[in-house]
């Protein structure tokens, strides 16, 4: 993750389109903008990560650890959220629409 670290700092994006990252501990990682499109992300550890901005459309967080993740700007359009917990979603999101588990909290702002 130090190269993805370093592509924000470089104004770059990383992409990381379509990759299989299956019960990847991405802990704190910093996605800031990455492209997730179509990303394998079940059961990872995305606590506390930056994923602001992110391309997550039709990714894989099936199972997924989002406690804490900054989800701002985040596109998830198509994105699978079965069993996902510690997902914080802006107002106004329908959650049912991802299958978000139960466990789910929403947040205003």
């Amino acid at each position: 993750l130090d190269a993805i670290t370093w592509w924000k700092s470089d104004k770059q994006r990383p992409n990381l389109y379509r990759a299989d990252l299956t019960g990847a501990d991405l802990t704190g990682a910093d996605l800031y903008g990455a492209n997730l499109y179509g990303a394998d992300l079940y059961g990872a550890n995305l606590t506390g990560a930056d994923l602001t901005r992110a391309n997550l459309t039709r990714a894989d967080l099936t199972g997924a650890d989002l406690t804490g993740a900054n989800l701002t700007g985040a596109n998830l359009t198509g994105a699978n959220l079965t069993g996902a917990y510690g997902v914080s979603l802006p107002t106004g999101w329908e959650l049912s629409q991802f299958g978000i588990a139960q466990r789910t909290t929403e947040v205003s702002g």
